[in-house]
């Protein structure tokens, strides 16, 4: 290979640790695949990354269409090489790459040698001497001709007779309309205005014919506008012949300019127009990729890209998944119309265990009806692409063969096959992220809850042990004072025992949302009054002040929760404050709630963020004494969220603990 080494754009030297980046130029010739397969190696030597560039210019535009879908052959073996493929578009090829080269920091740029040679090459200079001439910070490798080989099978469909381009002879009709027009209007023009300007409204004529028609209705329309002002205008009128000579100078410069003009009319029509597919086909696959991207569950995936598929293709499209075997099956919500069962499960089989598209256009069976393409990650559906198992496959039922065979539309067609593999192993990776998630926390939970049972457990059933005990050995001989003493320990510690796991049956409960709120009207000073009744004997060295405004409205409220939380906030301050506490309750209403205060003159709460109270199996205090798992906060908490409302602890000025907890108010009826 022949190498050119441009000039470094700054003064300074290039940093010998600045990471290469290969750039691997192509058109559609024979030379392409060697230029590809040079620059996956000399990148793999240099360890750089490398980008495939197809330019499509106006002169490759004019192609004919299986010339130009080669590029999506070569593009798609670029890919299966592990090169990301570009495909840019513009008046020149060497324009257009050395704008992306700069763009992207490219340091070499590889390019097949020079095909003009002699006078064809000074009066047009190839993209590659271009290339050489005008490069600055970047070197050009120029790859040299080898031997021709022969096309590689593609994915193009080769009944040409079938995709071939219809001959528009509408658009010659509405040419010569065009050049009727412009005479009719050359007519009324005629005794006001010399022809010179009689020329202009015939090129004007060119002008919207190119733009509108394209090249061939275009040239049509120079002709026969040439034709039309030497018969109706030149002197002699009428006829074809021409009396004075310089009209003849008239007639070559109108034609030739009037070639120009439907030329780059023409090449600008029709580079919109690829232009518009591309924004069109952009447009596609971001609301689809939109879709997926806010869609969870598998099934609905499969629903949203068959939709996406069926409208952009015109087809009949489903979605097959794998089971957990590893076996495709129809998908089971919605039931699939029969229509749509037509897809050959043996083929998608198939499809799914080598990785690799099968069906109609490809290499392998390719007079199924339909296409199939696994839907994997990075869609490896190449035919020389590495086999690999996907989450299932893409059956395609065309019903116009030309939307899924032309070469722009498989490779479409093949990017959304992978945007689907990639939402489809989101969700999949989702799904075990969650239930990798909910077993942390089942058994972080089922740990917690073990080890902060078996602490509290521990120490009440070794006291009713001891106590049953000394009553079965010594229950004759001691008192009767003593052994209505140790009945009553036993008594309370089991009863201390059954709230325990009261609390963490609830805890439970609410955690699973089994817990159905049976809401009726109750005021707020029956359930304060019955959650000190059932805690009196507890609270029997506590003094309790319970200040209620008369007005306050019922609550709508689960009376026996509600009772619950004032019972655990009171039994809270019996565990954790020392006899002769004091203890307020206070209510308001606020803005649509009640709020009720419950705080006490006590030791205060312990340091840290006061929020952490509430967390499960937390416990202000590490008090062997107390019996508790730290779980009556939490369920406080679960309760008033419950019913709309929050809870929060502070420390009380001046000393103390208060918890402040709102409840929602509602109209009561008549």
């Amino acid at each position: 290979a022949a190498r050119a080494a441009a000039p470094a754009a700054g003064p300074g030297p290039r940093l010998a640790l600045a990471r290469d980046r290969v750039l691997a130029a192509i058109g559609p010739d024979e030379q392409a695949e060697q230029v590809i397969r040079a620059g996956k190696r000399i990148s793999d030597a240099l360890d750089a990354s490398w980008t495939v560039v197809y330019v499509e210019t106006p002169p490759l535009l004019r192609m004919p269409e299986h010339e130009r879908n080669r590029r999506i052959e070569l593009l798609r073996l670029a890919e299966s090489l592990g090169a990301e493929t570009v495909t840019l578009d513009g008046p020149s090829a060497a324009e257009a790459l050395i704008e992306y080269a700069q763009t992207r920091k490219v340091t070499r740029v590889m390019v097949g040698a020079a095909k003009r040679r002699g006078w064809r090459a000074w009066l047009r200079p190839s993209t590659t001497t271009e290339l050489v001439r005008r490069a600055r910070g970047f070197d050009v490798v120029t790859i040299a001709a080898g031997e021709r080989t022969a096309q590689r099978p593609g994915s193009a469909p080769r009944d040409g007779a079938e995709l071939a381009q219809p001959v528009r002879w509408d658009r010659y009709g509405w040419a010569m309309v065009i050049t009727a027009i412009s005479t009719a209007v050359a007519f009324a023009m005629f005794p006001y205005f010399e022809l010179v300007n009689i020329v202009m409204m015939y090129l004007l004529g060119v002008t919207i014919a190119g733009l509108r028609l394209g090249r061939g209705p275009a040239v049509a329309t120079a002709i026969a506008n040439v034709l039309a002002f030497d018969f109706c205008f030149v002197p002699p009128r009428y006829t074809f012949s021409v009396a004075d000579v310089q009209y003849l100078v008239t007639f070559v410069v109108m034609l030739v300019v009037a070639f120009v003009i439907a030329n780059l009319m023409a090449n600008v029509r029709q580079q919109n127009r690829v232009a518009g597919a591309r924004e069109r086909r952009t447009a596609l696959l971001y609301a689809m990729s939109r879709e997926l991207a806010a869609t969870r569950d598998t099934e609905s995936l499969a629903r949203a890209a068959v939709r996406h598929v069926a409208e952009v293709f015109d087809c009949r499209a489903v979605v097959l998944l794998a089971d957990a075997a590893g076996r495709l099956r129809y998908p089971l919500e919605p039931p699939l119309p029969e229509s749509l069962r037509g897809a050959d499960l043996a083929i998608a089989q198939w499809v799914l265990d080598h990785g690799r598209r099968a069906g109609l256009g490809s290499d392998t069976l390719a007079a199924a009806p339909g296409l199939y393409l696994p839907l994997a990650p990075a869609a490896e559906a190449a035919a020389d692409g590495p086999a690999r198992r996907g989450f299932g496959v893409l059956a395609v039922l065309p019903e116009n063969r030309r939307r899924v065979l032309l070469p722009e539309q498989l490779h479409l067609l093949e990017t959304f096959a992978g945007q689907i593999g990639l939402a489809l192993e989101r969700a999949q990776l989702a799904e075990e992220a969650e239930a990798a998630r909910v077993s942390a926390q089942s058994e972080n939970l089922r740990n917690t809850l073990l080890a902060s049972i078996s602490h509290d457990l521990r120490t009440p059933l070794a006291v009713m042990a001891g106590a049953a005990s000394t009553l079965a050995d010594h229950g004759e001989s001691l008192p009767a004072a003593e052994r209505l003493s140790l009945a009553s320990s036993i008594e309370g510690t089991a009863r201390d025992m059954s709230e325990l796991v009261s609390n963490v049956l609830d805890l439970v409960r609410f955690e699973a949302g089994q817990v159905p709120l049976r809401r009726d009207w109750q005021s707020l000073d029956d359930l304060i009054g019955a959650a000190l009744e059932r805690c009196s004997a507890r609270l029997e060295r506590h003094a309790v002040d319970v200040r209620i405004p008369q007005d306050l409205p019922a609550l709508h409220v689960d009376a026996a929760l509600v009772v619950q939380l004032f019972c655990n906030l009171f039994d809270n301050l019996a565990k954790y404050t020392p006899p002769g506490t004091h203890c307020w309750v206070r209510a308001v209403a606020d803005d649509g709630f009640a709020r009720v205060v419950v705080e006490d003159d006590g030791p205060g709460l312990p340091p840290g963020d006061p929020a952490r109270l509430f967390d499960k199996f937390h416990r202000g205090r590490d008090e062997g004494a107390v019996v508790g798992v730290g779980l009556g906060l939490a369920i406080c908490q679960a309760v008033v969220r419950a019913h709309g409302g929050d809870i929060e602890a502070e420390r009380r000025p001046g000393g103390g603990a208060r918890f402040s907890l709102t409840l929602p108010l509602t109209e009561p009826p008549a």
